[in-house]
């Protein structure tokens, strides 16, 4: 832990791995809930796989813990990063899973398999983007 001042301070690198590590996991399973048709399921996990890298960008970018906010847009923002606007696109489609997981009363039929493995591609690609850039 770092000490300021006799203060315990907070350890950003520490909190940059924490995110790091749990968004490695998230993606993994999402990955195993798609190939078993859990495609909603899946799908809330790859959100929560970026959310989480995102996260990490917050730590690293301004020192601080990151907000307990799920807008990955907002949280790229608050990143710093500098995102091209189908990076942003992808980001905002990606919002809608996050809604769909924590409320799935929508009606909303949950993507198709196809769908989620080309949602997942699109998360993957900005998953490796986003763990290249820390």
């Amino acid at each position: 832990m770092v000490y300021y001042k006799g203060i315990m301070a907070i350890d950003i690198k520490e909190h940059v791995a924490y995110w790091r590590e749990g968004a490695k996991d998230d993606l993994d399973a999402a990955k195993q809930l798609i190939d078993g048709d859990k495609t909603r399921q899946g799908m809330f996990f790859a959100h929560l796989a970026l959310e989480k890298l995102l996260k990490a960008h917050v730590c690293k970018n301004t020192g601080k813990l990151a907000p307990k906010i799920h807008n990955l847009v907002r949280l790229s923002e608050i990143a710093r990063l500098q995102l091209k606007p189908q990076d942003i696109e992808i980001l905002a489609e990606m919002n809608e899973f996050n809604i769909e997981g924590r409320y799935p009363v929508t009606f909303v039929p949950p993507p198709g398999k196809n769908e989620s493995l080309e949602f997942m591609k699109k998360a993957k690609g900005m998953f490796e983007w986003l763990t290249q850039k820390l």
